[in-house]
């Protein structure tokens, strides 16, 4: 099909997390001639414009949920069952869309477990798009349950890694705290009674093909790994390295930043979805108040929640008072992309989100990494274990605490101790991966190749 134009609807799950790589990967095919329909919440079209800059050619369709659900913004995480289920609710009208658009192509995300059979009666293809990296497939394969038939999973069981994993590249277990999170893949709810592991299995085994945002010189032994198990092509984008942000840093944040020696100062922050409890805040604002260099602390609390009241209850005793002229603490949206890349910030606390993380690289930003929740904790085994291109910060084993002196000893090791080891290495690498990163012919060349192949397969 070289002349014919290619046709992919994009549908991805509801939540902003999911949303993003969805339309960066939009915006990049948009731009080889492929032609795009994206489907989302109603309430979801004003942020998608505006926010991610989502080229205006590209048409969005709203999706009306018949359950209620209207915004999923402000949906707390404990609700995102209700997601599921509402995306379920509009099988008919994504019938009816596909029907009448005729695609070629659908992408799809891990809720979705129905698309693959419907997308194949009205031939279409169906590819489920991993916003997940694929070092994560540790979670999600069909080797997960080999010799645990016949009793339920358990925490103790996801710490080990599944059969035939590639556990000679990062020889990843996982600690107590990591497994219990994770707990929650195998929770029924909805319905159809099933787990958003089942959801995910369904989907990945159902569908035509594969697809991730990462590449084999990242992730190599993994996308093999993921290939073999599921019995399928396995499809790459590269990693979605963002266009630079065509908007201006905030002038109190220029000011505020031109201040300081360049690559001194430490952003730490971890999107609009962490919440920490008190404690943490303050190990965290502490271990940053020692490291004696200037920095900027992000902390957000649920919408439901006073920002300045929790912040002034959770913040150590004259705090405030003791970093003023250092450090600068905020809470609610940040121009993250345009702060990590201005020439004074060098250092980035964060949670180990894909997408921030190659954000932090490109920036020429030295990572220390301190996951939560989900795909985090194997992301910040990539970078840390792998790539050896950042800093995890020391945990304990049980429930994953963290004081002062870990978050100290990891800045320090960064930031401060740089031509000794493991410091040096950790620079030096990041360094190679942010070249590979920055370079524009490879990083097209993933998209051209994808496109050329999705024609081949069309």
């Amino acid at each position: 099909m070289t002349n014919e134009k290619l046709h992919v609807v994009m549908f991805p799950f509801l939540a902003f997390g999911h949303i993003s790589p969805f339309v960066q990967l939009s915006n990049k095919l948009y731009t080889q001639g492929v032609q795009i329909t994206f489907l989302s919440a109603a309430s979801n079209i004003p942020r998608i414009k505006s926010t991610l800059n989502l080229n205006p050619a590209i048409e969005i369709i709203p999706l009306q949920f018949p359950n209620g659900i209207t915004s999923t913004a402000e949906l707390p995480p404990h609700l995102a069952g209700n997601l599921i289920h509402a995306l379920d609710l509009t099988q008919p009208k994504v019938k009816s869309i596909l029907l009448e658009l005729k695609p070629q192509f659908v992408f799809f995300d891990f809720a979705q477990n129905w698309l693959p059979k419907l997308a194949s009666e009205l031939g279409i293809k169906s590819v489920h798009l991993s916003v997940y990296s694929a070092i994560s497939s540790y979670l999600v394969v069909p080797s997960r349950f080999d010799g645990i038939e016949g009793r339920s999973i358990t925490f103790e069981d996801l710490k080990k890694p599944p059969l035939g994993y590639p556990k000679k590249i990062s020889n990843l277990f996982l600690k107590t705290f990591e497994a219990m999170d994770l707990m929650y893949l195998f929770t029924r709810f909805g319905d159809n009674n099933l787990t958003v592991y089942e959801r995910v299995l369904q989907s990945i085994s159902e569908c035509s093909f594969i697809l991730y945002k990462t590449c084999k010189e990242l992730e190599g032994p993994y996308i093999d790994y993921v290939e073999n198990q599921y019995g399928k092509q396995v499809l790459l984008a590269g990693p979605l390295v963002p266009e630079p942000s065509i908007d201006v840093l905030e002038e109190k944040w220029t000011k505020w930043l031109d201040s300081f020696q360049a690559k001194s100062v430490i952003l730490c922050s971890f999107g609009s979805e962490t919440f920490l409890n008190d404690d943490q805040i303050k190990e965290l604002a502490t271990g940053l108040e020692l490291t004696n260099l200037p920095f900027i602390l992000v902390i957000n609390f649920p919408s439901n929640l006073d920002a300045d009241a929790e912040l002034e209850r959770a913040l150590p005793k004259g705090f405030l008072e003791r970093v003023k002229n250092r450090g600068a603490v905020h809470s609610g949206w940040l121009q993250q992309q345009l702060i990590l890349k201005h020439s004074s910030v060098g250092c980035f606390v964060c949670h180990s989100g894909f997408s921030s993380l190659i954000e932090a690289m490109v920036n020429d930003c030295q990572l220390v990494l301190l996951p939560f929740k989900g795909d985090q904790f194997f992301n910040s085994k990539l970078i840390a274990n792998d790539l050896k291109a950042g800093i995890e910060v020391n945990r304990r084993e049980n429930d994953g605490y963290f004081g002062k002196e870990d978050i100290l000893e990891a800045v320090k090791t960064i930031m401060v101790e740089v031509d000794k080891e493991p410091g040096k290495q950790i620079r030096e690498n990041h360094m190679k991966w942010r070249e590979f990163l920055l370079n524009k012919e490879i990083q097209d060349k993933f998209i051209t190749d994808l496109v050329a192949q999705l024609k081949s397969l069309a």
